[in-house]
């Protein structure tokens, strides 16, 4: 219903990979796209939580505050998922 906000993480995500400084350095770009993707995920889930009800479509909202954490887990593995996908386009683009 509301893919765009899991989409609009994952190409965040993908462009942070892309411009993060040194390619192939994982540990580094794990810790700084999960500590950015901790705060989108919670900038995401809050503000579709008040904008729109209902608004993301991995919601677990039945399982109540639980549920929003789990919601905000998955944003972040989305948000690094992007980050090595980047990281690997830089790679690919640069040679």
């Amino acid at each position: 219903m509301y893919v765009w906000l899991e989409l609009l993480n994952f190409i965040i995500g993908i462009s942070f990979g892309f411009f993060h400084r040194g390619k192939e350095d994982f540990n580094g770009i794990l810790r700084n796209s999960a500590i950015v993707g901790i705060v989108l995920g919670i900038i995401f889930v809050l503000s579709a939580m008040y904008f729109f009800p209902g608004g993301v479509t991995s919601d677990v909202g039945f399982l109540g505050v639980f549920g929003i954490f789990i919601t905000i887990i998955l944003f972040v593995i989305i948000f690094i998922v992007g980050a090595f996908v980047g990281d690997w386009l830089e790679g690919v683009l640069k040679k």
